[in-house]
């Protein structure tokens, strides 16, 4: 499975062609905080949910979890291949990285 790094992947975000990124993990996790512009689909979900949330199977995706121990990404990224997006990639370092940099989050997501 393709990785990408911390630096990379900012360095992307801060582009101006983005990549999308998927939160792996239980959506009470994605409401508390999440990367920027992130779409939630949990590892378990990725069947259901992702023609809906990912239209674009060539577009580039960017999957993450809780830590670079957490799985639940490296299992929505394979199933999202399986499924026929071309262009998947784990951001193995995930929140717990991400926020020890420093890096912007969107907080606390309303369950309107």
């Amino acid at each position: 499975m393709k990785t990408i790094d911390r630096e990379t992947l900012a360095a992307r975000l801060a582009g101006s062609d983005q990549p999308t990124l998927v939160e792996a993990l239980p959506e009470k996790y994605f409401r508390d905080w999440h990367l920027p512009n992130a779409v939630n689909i949990n590892h378990d979900q990725v069947r259901q949910r992702a023609a809906e949330l990912l239209p674009d199977k060539h577009a580039e995706v960017v999957v993450y979890c809780a830590s670079a121990t957490c799985r639940n990404s490296d299992l929505a990224a394979r199933q999202l291949t399986a499924l026929g997006y071309t262009d998947v990639a784990v951001y193995k370092g995930g929140k717990a990285e991400w926020e020890a940099a420093g890096l912007p989050v969107a907080e606390a997501v309303d369950a309107d």
